[in-house]
């Protein structure tokens, strides 16, 4: 048998094992240390939630400044310098007697009339002379006076004409209306005309959770509604507000808007007399109604 001839010097013969190497030499990057290696030095990895992200910054709704509003009917004079601020996700309360302006000023915040003098700032955004569409795109939404629904058309009808501004399917706002008021889903085939006050109420209510508002301004919700569907349309607010959204609502009844409100104001002739909390507007109220002989709307 041929002996193969031997390796060039410094080379090892094919089939002898590779020498260790230095007793400090790093493993190759991935690979799995070998069995009983001690942990590498340091402190112990603490559990997936020891350091827990923090929480996402919670969107409030905007605030909204009063600052030196005047406005006038011609050359009649009926908002006097008005300076007020509606914190965000607040339920405000603008209480006073008949014929003291509170209608007036929710027009102006609206943008269905322009003060003659001093401006109207929502969030960071003054109003200027926008147009109560393009405020209504930007999430300010007015229930007035009045109930505002179309009497000739049923529920579902006056539901349907929502959908026209808001861009939301009829599928969604019945929904959303008939989840949040399930009278009206009763009701759907009814002409709104030929409904309770209330029921009309909640249905021009269902018209701002259609847009999903940011303010919402309610003139005299309470007005003609018996007393145990005021309770129930103020609940309802009261979760609006909860839910992220900025109310102001004008009311005449102190004691029904003192239960849900987080402020209050008093505005007599014009101007704001007072500003506080529900609690110490209830109070003040008293005396201010007594003066100006409207003691029924407390």
């Amino acid at each position: 048998m041929t002996t193969p001839p031997p390796p060039p010097a410094g080379q090892e013969p094919p089939g002898a094992p590779m020498p260790p190497g230095p007793p400090d030499a790093a493993p190759t990057p991935g690979t799995p240390p070998p069995p009983g290696t001690p942990p590498p030095p340091g402190p112990p990895p603490g559990p997936p939630d020891a350091h827990p992200l923090p929480p996402a910054p919670v969107q409030l709704p905007p605030s909204v400044s009063i600052q030196g509003v005047k406005a006038a009917y011609g050359r009649i004079e009926v908002i006097h310098g008005v300076d007020l601020e509606i914190p965000a996700g607040s339920v405000f309360a603008l209480l006073g007697p008949n014929g003291a302006g509170k209608s007036t000023l929710l027009a102006t915040i609206s943008g269905r009339m322009h003060p003659t003098h001093g401006q109207v700032v929502i969030g960071d955004r003054p109003n200027g002379r926008t147009s109560p569409e393009a405020l209504a795109r930007r999430g300010i939404c007015s229930i007035p006076e009045g109930r505002g629904v179309f009497p000739n058309l049923t529920v579902r009808e006056n539901l349907r004409i929502w959908t026209y501004s808001g861009g939301a399917s009829l599928a969604d706002v019945e929904e959303k209306a008939y989840a949040t008021f399930p009278r009206l889903s009763e009701r759907r085939k009814q002409l709104a005309g030929s409904m309770s006050g209330g029921e009309q109420q909640m249905l021009a209510i269902s018209r701002a959770l259609v847009t999903n508002p940011k303010v919402l301004l309610l003139d005299e919700l309470s007005m003609g509604l018996a007393p145990l569907i005021v309770s129930e349309l103020y609940q309802l607010v009261g979760r609006l507000a909860a839910g992220g959204m900025t109310i102001l609502l004008v009311e005449q009844f102190v004691t029904t808007a003192a239960d849900v409100a987080t402020d209050a104001a008093i505005m007599v002739q014009g101007r704001i007399q007072q500003v506080g909390t529900p609690e110490e507007m209830a109070h003040a109220a008293l005396g201010i109604y007594l003066s100006s002989k409207d003691v029924n709307n407390f």
